[in-house]
C-alpha cells in the first residue's frame, strides 16, 4: 500500500462531523482562556487528548514508492474523522493551509480544521477536500518534449508515482521521491559553483539529475493552484525539463524562464 494511516478512520456525514468539531473548539476556547496563548502548540495539543479521549496525538502516515519512504505526523486526529492541525504562530498562511490539505489528500477525508492559538483570539478554519484518489488519478501526461538524460528510467518511474499518489500533492514530495529514486542525498546534492559575468559569486547546494542538469521544485503561491513542479537547470546549464499544472513534460530554454517562475 502506497499510503498508510497508523489509525482507524470511521466515515461520518457532515453534521456529525460539525457536532465532533463543536466540542473540540469548546475545550480549545476553554484551553485558550485557562492557560493562555504564549504556550508552544504541543502544551495545547496534549490538553485537548486530557480532555478529549477520542483524540489521538500525532498520529503517523507513511507514503511510500519504492524505493521512497516518508513519514508524516498528524497533529491530532478526533474519533478517527477529524484531522487537527494546530499552530502557535502569528497567523495562519497558506503554507499552512496546505499541510492539512496535503493531509487529507493522503487520507481521502473531506473536512480538517487549522487551529491558531497564539494570536488573542483563537484563530480557526475549515479546510475542506472534495477530491478523492482515484479523481487525481486520472490524468493526461503529456512528455512529448522531454529529454532523457540517462538511462535511469526517470520519467517512466516518476509516471508510476504520479498513477500511484495521484497529482495535487505538495510539489516537495514528488521532488524527495525523486531525488530518492536517484540515489537518495548523498548521491544527488552536489555544490554548483554560481558565475556571473565570468566572476565567481559563490556556491550553492543542487539536487543533481546528471550532469548539469538540476532537480528543482517550485511551490504554488496559493494552496489553490494546480500542481506544478520544475526539473530546471542549474546555473551553469541552457536548458530545463518542466512539469506543469496541465500535466505536460517538457524542454525549454533556461533564459525563456521568468523570474517569477
Amino acid at each position: 500500500m502506497s499510503v498508510k494511516l497508523h489509525a482507524n478512520l470511521t466515515e461520518v456525514d457532515q453534521r456529525e462531523f460539525a457536532d465532533i468539531v463543536y466540542q473540540v473548539m469548546a475545550c480549545v476556547f476553554a484551553m485558550h482562556n485557562e492557560l493562555g496563548r504564549f504556550f508552544d502548540e504541543s502544551i495545547y495539543k496534549r490538553e485537548l487528548s486530557r480532555r478529549l479521549p477520542a483524540v489521538e496525538l500525532e498520529v503517523p502516515l507513511d507514503v511510500e514508492f519504492e524505493p521512497f519512504r516518508k513519514r508524516y505526523f498528524l497533529d491530532a486526529l478526533v474519533a478517527g474523522c477529524a484531522i487537527l492541525e494546530f499552530k502557535a504562530v502569528a497567523a495562519l498562511t497558506d503554507r499552512h493551509r496546505s499541510q492539512l490539505l496535503q493531509y487529507l489528500l493522503l487520507c481521502e477525508l473531506p473536512h480538517g480544521k487549522l487551529i491558531n492559538l497564539r494570536p488573542e483570539s483563537v484563530e480557526h478554519e475549515f479546510v475542506n477536500c472534495p477530491l478523492k484518489r482515484s479523481d487525481r488519478t486520472r490524468f493526461h501526461l503529456d512528455d512529448s518534449a522531454w529529454q532523457d538524460f540517462d538511462d535511469r528510467g526517470l520519467l517512466r518511474w516518476f509516471q508510476g508515482l504520479l498513477r500511484e499518489l495521484g497529482t495535487g500533492l505538495d510539489v516537495s514530495l514528488y521532488e524527495e521521491a525523486a531525488a530518492q529514486f536517484l540515489g537518495g542525498s548523498e548521491t544527488v546534492e552536489h555544490e554548483v559553483e554560481v558565475v556571473s559575468a565570468g566572476s565567481t559569486i559563490g556556491r550553492q547546494r543542487f539536487r543533481l539529475v546528471g550532469s548539469g542538469v538540476a532537480l528543482r521544485s517550485r511551490r504554488s503561491i496559493s494552496v489553490w493552484q494546480s500542481l506544478n513542479c520544475m526539473l530546471a537547470s542549474s546555473c551553469r546549464t541552457r536548458h530545463c525539463m518542466r512539469f506543469n499544472g496541465s500535466m505536460s513534460l517538457a524542454t525549454k530554454s533556461y533564459s525563456e524562464l521568468s523570474a517569477g517562475e
